[in-house]
């Protein structure tokens, strides 16, 4: 069964696919890996998928592959449409996640984090506003701070209290923070390229030990965003965060500010899963008290 019915006519056209052999894991799309003449290809499905989601993600990877440094790499976009997304394919094979691979995706991202915007927001306003899954205002604005409170906290937070999966106390815990939104965030500093949900599972290190991103929800924001991100799952080594700060060293406190940033993907969480990820956003907000 080759299922290639399952991709779209035109994609199958334009890539001259041969077979489609479909891929575990993914809990919105469908995965699959393609082979047409001369190469395998990743392709991503999303039948029902609000319109400009998977351009978006293109966008993030072309935005990323242009000022991505040696040490890390991003599948090139061969075919993106409303419905499907197709990419350069990586041989994740056995690859090992070491000290060398650590030091390197730490040195390649404050590099990524150096390719800076006028403006906090979006680097594609021709398409639709939303940061992954959400919709976001991606106006541009020169004040992150608010923008990190205005525009993402508070309406997931009330989204996850709507949903019934999260405690609606949290939305008095988040007034009493939001006072202090300008310490919370940071000493202001130039709008960074994100990647936008760098979690361990959009980082991938191939069978040669070469890093490579995936999955970007990215827009120009605060750099301590996506540092966040990666300490709220795990899977990234001490040395990385250490080869970071050096080649881009951090404010002072950053860590400190940690569970401030870490509530937007608390918050997404909370909304689709519901469980336990609601009492970790009222942790985190007690925990900044």
């Amino acid at each position: 069964m080759t299922h290639i019915d399952q991709l779209p006519p035109d994609l199958v056209t334009e890539l001259r696919a041969e077979t489609a052999q479909p891929l575990s894991g993914g809990d919105s799309a469908n995965a699959f890996r393609v082979e047409t003449p001369g190469r395998p290809v990743f392709v991503k499905t999303m039948p029902n998928a609000p319109a400009g989601v998977l351009p978006l993600e293109a966008r993030g990877l072309e935005a990323l592959r242009a000022v991505v440094p040696e040490e890390i790499r991003v599948p090139r976009v061969l075919h993106v449409s409303d419905g499907a997304l197709a990419l350069e394919w990586i041989d994740e094979g056995a690859g090992a996640r070491t000290g060398a691979t650590e030091r390197g995706f730490g040195i390649g991202l404050a590099a990524i984090h150096r390719a800076h915007a006028p403006h906090v927001g979006w680097l594609a306003p021709d398409l639709p506003e939303r940061i992954g899954s959400s919709p976001t205002d991606l106006t541009p604005t020169d004040d992150w701070a608010e923008f990190l409170l205005v525009r993402r906290i508070e309406p997931l937070l009330r989204a996850a209290v709507d949903a019934g999966n999260l405690d609606p106390a949290a939305s008095g815990l988040l007034a009493e923070l939001a006072p202090r939104a300008e310490e919370l965030a940071g000493p202001a500093e130039p709008p960074s390229l994100l990647h936008g949900d760098l979690w361990a599972g959009n980082r991938v290190v191939d069978a040669s030990g070469a890093n490579w991103l995936i999955d970007p929800s990215s827009f120009y924001g605060g750099r301590e965003y996506d540092l966040a991100m990666m300490q709220l799952f795990g899977g990234f080594g001490r040395e990385c965060f250490t080869a970071y700060d050096d080649a881009y060293p951090l404010a002072d406190g950053w860590q400190q500010r940690v569970p401030w940033y870490q509530l937007p993907p608390l918050l997404v969480h909370a909304i689709r899963f519901g469980g336990g990820y609601g009492g970790a956003v009222v942790r985190a907000l007690r925990q900044l008290g």
